[in-house]
């Protein structure tokens, strides 16, 4: 019987694995996919009070490559090294005929790939809540790339604690990938440098989470998330998001540049530029303005605001206050978190 045949006969006669021996009670189904052979179930420890979540991985599903294996092995060692109370622990696994298994912590948050709306707000509350963890995985002495974040794989409790869950396609950065189907990531989430094989950085995360923060901010389901996507591979969702402030807006859109080198560098410093946005707010007459205009025109024209407002302070080129023009572009820099000195790396770069 294939793999797929006997999941459904399973699931279509209500009947579990049959964990006992192990020491596991399975519950419930808590989701599966299909193409990847995954199944997700929610289990008691026997003679505790413990819940767990085991995760199946169904060999036959995915072929006879040890693709999936890897995988699995892949997450267990990096989820041993980890302790974040945001990211479900590692507690055990163990193989039966044709499947592996991995049990882990279980967190009482259902997972943002369902149908759930939040307010703008709540929104920015989760975005920091991710941020802390990727600020802890970047901080690891071999900083850790996630590869997968998307809705699927972030739970969010009713006090908006967001946790981060699946590493299976989690790596060292640095480290080799082998290229195979298996592992690769998910379409409109994955960070444009994965999906032509360059190398990945502490930014390529921060891509999958801007991706993710826009589903949200604009109600759309992952699945359709190509909708927001055009035919430069840019997000295009100002419309569909009004009520949001410039400043969040740009910040998203920095979150989810094409060129990794224009996002932010690291997480600790997007949560730093998130921390003081207002979800909320009007964009003035000269933000207006900037927004119209293309991003690398838009960075040489900021910095030029920077290099003439510094000067007006410093009493070299101007010497009364700045205008109401130079201080309006100068706050709207800021509005955008451009760094002059990384602006000029990025430049020299290009």
């Amino acid at each position: 019987m294939g793999c797929e045949m006997e999941l459904d006969v399973r699931n279509g006669l209500n009947h579990h694995p049959d964990f006992s021996e192990l020491g596991y009670q399975v519950i419930s189904e808590l989701g599966r996919n299909r193409e990847g052979g995954r199944i997700t179930y929610l289990a008691n420890v026997l003679n505790s009070n413990q819940s767990v979540v085991i995760k199946e991985f169904c060999f036959a599903c995915v072929g006879a490559d040890l693709s999936g294996v890897k995988a699995y092995q892949r997450e267990i060692e990096i989820l041993q090294q980890l302790n974040h109370p945001q990211i479900p622990r590692y507690l055990d696994s163990f193989e039966m005929p044709g499947a592996f298994y991995l049990v882990q912590e279980y967190k009482n948050a259902p997972s943002l790939g369902l149908k759930r709306s939040f307010h703008p707000e709540e929104i920015k509350q989760i975005a920091l809540s991710i941020l802390e963890i990727l600020v802890y995985l970047q901080k690891q002495v071999s900083p850790i790339i996630h590869r997968d974040i998307k809705p699927e794989n972030i739970l969010v409790d009713e006090e908006l604690n967001a946790y981060l869950v699946d590493f299976g396609l989690a790596r060292i950065q640095g480290a080799k990938v082998s290229l195979s189907s298996f592992v690769a990531g998910t379409p409109g989430f994955m960070p444009p440098e994965e999906q032509f094989g360059h190398s990945l950085t502490e930014a390529s995360d921060l891509y999958s989470l801007g991706a993710t923060l826009i589903c949200l901010i604009t109600n759309t389901r992952p699945v359709e998330i190509g909708k927001l996507i055009d035919d430069n591979y840019r997000f295009n969702f100002q419309q569909l998001a009004p009520q949001i402030s410039p400043r969040f807006r740009w910040w998203l859109m920095k979150m989810v540049e094409r060129n990794r080198k224009r996002r932010y560098a690291n997480a600790a410093i997007a949560l730093k530029a998130l921390e003081a946005i207002e979800v909320f707010g009007s964009a003035t007459r000269i933000e207006n303005f900037i927004s119209t205009i293309k991003p690398r025109k838009r960075t040489t024209l900021l910095g030029l605001a920077t290099v003439v407002t510094l000067a007006a302070v410093a009493g070299t080129l101007i010497s009364c206050q700045p205008s109401d023009t130079v201080r309006q572009l100068s706050e709207a820099r800021e509005c955008q978190s451009f760094d002059l000195n990384a602006i000029c790396q990025e430049n020299t770069r290009d």
